[in-house]
């Protein structure tokens, strides 16, 4: 079959839209939290044990899910993962007890970690030319869900309070229908397109990467996730509290300034792949990680007004380095792109997840404030982009055989 040069882009919008709905209801149970902790009489640290009871299930599946699907894709198990994120949100609307909750919030993370690795590959695949592209636009969708979920939280939770989950979460059906007509035209279209997705032709005279290189440019986007998601969880999980601790708002008022704040992520994230397409992936990575550190190291000073301003730029700045780092790395193990997205959607996950139970710990101890002032010095570790390799006119297909044994053809 011949390889699909432009973006099919009907594909990637129900990607896009699909990621949208799952992120929407996934990003609910951060929206609650303000409702969750009054009525289970919960602390910090708790709400912090929460989070990454759901992160860390995703974080643990997503690199197995998509080293699987590399070897066997499966893309009817599109469909499957919004079952579970049905599931999940249901349980938790009834949840009795806070050991329900986490239990719920496991099975929201098995739906996470089936969605995303195999999700990611089909944008790769329907991407063509323009994989920064097709990586931006599906991971809009997810950052205008995760927008859209502390809105979805004032309308539904606050108003008709955790039982109006359950009619809400059926919205995750609409998604069942559609990934299931994208799962037909990826076994329509050839799996073994999907498997064997490679990377741009390379220069002959350019001189391959060795594994040792490879493994450490790994390990340095895996130092740079880290530092980008863990910063991230501090306004997830407690920038309402900030908010009505340092500046006496409304809960209904703080949620709408965190759906800037994650509005902000989705255009940030949207303009990222393309300008990694452009100008080269680790610029861009560059520029976004170590670029938001001024506006970071403001924040914990700032007024209400300016907290506004600098939390919509750090945002944006920040979210468009996550499609670089994604397509990068696909770019560096050629033919691993499930293992390669579920790697780093997991690694994501992962690091909310302890950055959001180590920031309870903290905001219990010394105050919520204190967070985002130790927070603030994250974006710093963007200066480890300078160490990594640039893949321009290069090729890892020779030295990573080790590294990618097993392909399917």
């Amino acid at each position: 079959m011949r390889p699909i040069e432009k973006p099919v882009f009907t594909v990637l919008l129900a990607i896009c839209f699909c990621h949208l709905i799952n992120d929407m209801l996934q990003s609910l149970l951060v929206a609650m939290y303000p409702t969750i902790k009054g009525e289970f009489h919960l602390s910090f640290a708790q709400i912090g044990l929460l989070t990454m009871t759901y992160q860390l299930t995703a974080s643990f599946l997503q690199p197995a899910v998509g080293l699987y699907a590399d070897r066997r894709p499966t893309p009817l198990s599109l469909p499957i993962g919004t079952l579970f994120t049905f599931a999940g949100l249901s349980a938790m609307s009834v949840a009795p007890s806070y050991r329900f909750l986490l239990a719920s919030a496991c099975v929201l993370g098995v739906g996470s970690s089936i969605f995303h690795p195999e999700s990611s590959r089909v944008a790769r695949m329907a991407g063509g030319s323009r994989p920064g592209l097709a990586q931006s636009l599906f991971q809009v969708g997810g950052n205008a869900g995760s927008a859209l979920g502390p809105v979805a939280a004032a309308v539904v939770v606050l108003r008709w309070g955790r039982r109006g989950l359950g009619v809400f979460s059926t919205i995750a059906l609409i998604s069942t229908v559609v990934l299931f007509g994208v799962s037909l035209w990826v076994r329509h279209h050839g799996l073994s397109r999907l498997a064997g997705v490679s990377p741009r032709p390379a220069s002959r005279d350019a001189a391959p990467l060795s594994i040792s290189a490879v493994s450490g440019a790994i390990v340095l986007l895996m130092v740079l996730i880290f530092s980008k998601f863990v910063y991230l969880a501090s306004f997830s999980s407690y920038y309402t509290f900030y908010l009505m601790h340092h500046f006496g708002v409304s809960v209904q008022n703080a949620e709408l300034l965190l759906f800037a704040i994650l509005a902000a992520a989705a255009f940030g994230t949207f303009a990222g792949g393309p300008l990694g397409d452009r100008f080269g992936r680790k610029r861009i990575i560059w520029a976004s990680i170590l670029g938001v550190l001024p506006f970071t190291l403001l924040l914990p000073y700032a007024s209400l007004f300016w907290t506004g301003i600098l939390s919509v730029v750090i945002g944006f700045v920040l979210a468009s380095a996550f499609p670089a780092i994604v397509v990068y790395g696909q770019e560096l193990i050629p033919g691993r792109v499930g293992m390669v997205s579920g790697l780093f959607f997991g690694l994501s996950f992962g690091a909310a997840g302890t950055g959001a139970a180590l920031m309870g710990k903290l905001a219990d101890a010394f105050g919520v404030e204190q967070v985002y002032r130790l927070a603030s010095f994250l974006p710093a570790l963007g200066l480890l982009a300078a160490f990594l390799p640039n893949l321009g006119g290069r090729t890892t297909e020779a030295p990573a055989k080790g590294l990618i044994a097993g392909q399917t053809s």
